[in-house]
């Protein structure tokens, strides 16, 4: 098994930095929305005025001079709202980047495990102490690792059990990390997923408002992200909830 390449380059984001990314990914997918929201309203009304200015138009004929008369509308509007409409959608692609490039520092809870206990000499004297150790010993330190949630010497025992062959290894390091970091770990995982659907949701509305047709294959992506945010279920998005049934009609 040919040995991991790091990624170097990546920007550096804590969890607070990622809490506080995607709120204004949330904000700015919110205004976005409401833009459209706000010029849908005026193309709806605008059809409803014409409709009703054409009453006395022979009603075969009606349909397509409101089709009409409404499409050229709605390319006054594009072109009217197209810088506000494109600032939005950059300012979301931006900030989801942002996470994206800093998703290489949340790839698992033993990786964030390995990290949190970095420079701890605590650590290092453990590590010294269980260098004999055999799978009896490790497995038990293990277990009391993880009952009193002790992360510098969970992150001593994933080290030491590393060198083991993965048949003679007593534990799971995975399962070890996620006793400490596993909710974290969730949590962050999802922030990225949300963060990556936010955005297509905003370009697939933003297309529909232009053509008034949606992007199938996009709005296909935009449920599978969906599907994955509850898999992971590291916290409820209350608008992703709200937005459900509008998908859904």
């Amino acid at each position: 098994m040919p040995a991991p390449k790091a990624t170097l380059g990546a920007q550096w984001l804590n969890p607070t930095d990622i809490r506080s990314t995607i709120t204004r990914i949330q904000s700015a997918r919110t205004a976005h929305s409401n833009l459209l929201r706000n010029l849908s309203g005026r193309l709806d009304r605008h059809g409803d005025q014409v409709s009703s200015s054409l009453r006395t138009l022979d009603a075969k004929d009606r349909p397509s001079v409101v089709a009409k008369s409404i499409s050229g509308f709605r390319g006054e509007l594009v072109r009217e709202s197209a810088d506000q409409r494109l600032a939005h959608t950059r300012g979301l692609s931006g900030l989801a980047e942002k996470l994206t490039a800093a998703s290489v520092h949340y790839r698992s809870p033993v990786q964030m495990l390995m990290r949190d206990t970095l420079g701890s000499e605590r650590r290092s004297r453990i590590m010294q102490q269980i260098a004999a150790s055999g799978p009896v010993e490790l497995a038990s330190l293990a277990e009391y690792a993880a009952a009193t949630n002790d992360k510098e010497l969970a992150a001593a025992l994933c080290s030491r059990v590393a060198d083991l062959p993965r048949t003679d290894r007593p534990f799971s390091a995975t399962e070890l990390a996620d006793v400490p970091l596993g909710d974290l770990h969730r949590e962050m995982s999802q922030a990225l997923v949300e963060a990556e659907r936010r955005v297509l949701e905003a370009l697939n509305e933003d297309v529909e408002f232009e053509t008034g047709k949606s992007n199938p294959q996009r709005t296909l992506q935009i449920a599978m992200l969906r599907k994955r945010e509850q898999e992971i279920g590291a916290y409820t998005d209350d608008d992703n909830a709200d937005e459900q049934p509008n998908a859904a009609s």
